[in-house]
């Protein structure tokens, strides 16, 4: 491998990590190996988007800017200019842009045609390792692979390996032009191995610490002095072997990019008993103790907690196995806040009959849907250990249930125990631990680099970008930044 790598003398590392004797830091590493760290890669791979010869941009203040830039990269040009006036579904602009270039008329249903073409051109590589702990595409191993993705199959697609392509060679079909979560996963992971980019992945990698390398202690282990200009990041970790060993590792970087996402860490509701053995927080435990056959039509219902697709899949799965549910959240089943009214019937059938059966199926009223029962305006004030559960409606008013199993399943947070504070320095507000919805890292809108900490980088989720096909964006700032930054440091 072409990788330079500071190497600590504490540990030599796994065969995977590039070794060098002069113990150069690399310039970038990426932690996360889910679509936005793939994208990424891509990118610092010297894959570069030019504007498509001929091609017409439906928004025509975009097509005028277009026109200017015939035969130049898109990465090398004033991204702040391009994406001023352009409206989407995110609140960062570039990864507006990046999606009006790539989807024209997306959001309006339209299938007009990328505008960009990609060209790959190896002068422009910037060395890069990518962390991940499980396989490339992160964690979409980790949902159960049946499940349907909200967004549409050509939605979740990356540069270079159009989606619809790969399921007809793998002759599978997209329902409703919504793929399954397994394709999904594998779609990733062969991504990567057909773009040339597993040399730069290294899987069964946990980060346990990410610090700013303090100039003594870097002239202390022999890496270059640094300068005001130039500040290296220190990596620590473990590689888990095939044999189940632990290898340490130690790296520099001059930059870092946090790409983790949030499905790490789910998050919990902080009601009395939430830790007993029989409250879940992940939907898979739910899939686990259908097929251990722990849950059935016989057994006490599943407490299902939360308003979201996580939630409406609980649903789902526990009522395929005819298990009987109670179904409780805190919002009215009405409220406009509700994704579930924001979503097209047509498109989403299997949502909608959740929502049917939430609004039309509470525990005081009867319905078609045997065994299921809807709390809305609920909340859960304890769980007891003989798996009871008191749940407290807008009143006051409590009531207890006999329940089997609680799945609270109310979203997720990331995980960033690797860093001081988990992150929380970072984040908008630094009294608030990072949240993606309400509290993401702190990041320049045209350069995704933290406000905080010159030199670390944040993707996807930490950044605001929740889907697939707005992450890109921060893809193509982030390689922007560092090729600005590599310039400067040869004119230096």
């Amino acid at each position: 491998m072409d990788l330079p790598l500071a190497q600590a003398a504490m540990s030599p590392g796994p065969e995977q990590f590039p070794k060098t004797s002069e113990r150069q830091p690399l310039p970038v590493v990426i932690i996360g190996n889910g679509p936005s760290a793939i994208c990424l890669s891509y990118f610092l791979s010297g894959h570069r988007p030019y504007v498509r010869k001929g091609a017409v941009h439906p928004n025509p203040i975009l097509q005028r800017k277009l026109q200017d830039i015939a035969g130049s990269s898109v990465v090398e040009q004033d991204l702040e200019f391009l994406s001023e006036g352009l409206e989407g579904r995110s609140h960062n602009p570039l990864a507006v842009l990046f999606d009006a270039l790539v989807r024209p008329d997306g959001d309006l249903g339209g299938m007009a045609e990328s505008v960009l073409t990609w060209r790959l051109e190896p002068k422009h590589l910037i060395p890069h390792l990518v962390l991940g702990k499980g396989p490339p595409g992160g964690a979409w191993h980790s949902i159960e692979g049946s499940m349907f993705t909200l967004s549409l199959g050509d939605w979740m697609e990356l540069p270079g390996l159009h989606f619809r392509d790969w399921m007809r060679r793998k002759r599978k079909n997209l329902r409703n032009d919504r793929a399954t979560t397994r394709d999904i996963a594998q779609y990733y992971e062969h991504y990567v191995k057909v773009l040339g980019l597993q040399q730069r992945f290294v899987c069964g990698t946990v980060v346990t610490s990410v610090k700013p390398l303090l100039a003594s202690s870097a002239e202390e282990d022999r890496v270059e002095p640094l300068t005001a200009s130039r500040k290296l990041y220190e990596i620590q970790g473990f590689h888990q072997t095939a044999a189940g060993l632990q290898s340490p590792f130690c790296i520099h970087a001059e930059n870092v990019v946090l790409a983790t996402g949030t499905y790490d860490s789910p998050a919990w509701l902080g009601a009395d008993g939430e830790d007993l053995p029989y409250v879940f927080h992940k939907i898979s435990d739910l899939e686990t103790a259908l097929q251990k056959q722990r849950l059935g039509p016989d057994t006490d219902p599943v407490l299902i907690v939360g308003a979201g697709l996580t939630a409406a899949d609980a649903v789902l799965t526990a009522r395929h196995s005819n298990v009987p549910v109670i179904h409780t959240f805190r919002r009215a089943v009405s409220d406009s806040g509700l994704v579930f009214n924001q979503l097209p019937k047509m498109m989403y059938p299997e949502y909608h009959k959740v929502h049917q059966m939430m609004t039309e199926q509470s525990l005081t009223s009867s319905g078609p849907y045997k065994g299921y029962s809807s709390l809305p305006k609920h909340r859960v004030a304890r769980f007891s250990a003989d798996k009871k559960c008191v749940l407290e409606d807008a009143s006051g008013k409590r009531t207890v249930f006999n329940i089997s199993m609680a799945f609270v399943l109310i979203g997720s947070n990331p995980n960033l125990s690797f860093l001081p504070s988990h992150g929380k320095h970072l984040a908008l507000d630094p009294e608030q631990p990072v949240n993606s919805r309400r509290n993401p890292i702190d990041t320049d809108p045209f350069t995704y680099e933290s406000v905080q900490e010159p030199g670390l980088y944040a993707l996807g989720p930490l950044a605001g970008d929740s889907f697939v096909r707005f992450l890109q964006g921060g893809a193509l700032a982030v390689t922007a930044s560092l090729l600005k930054k590599r310039n400067v440091d040869l004119m230096d």
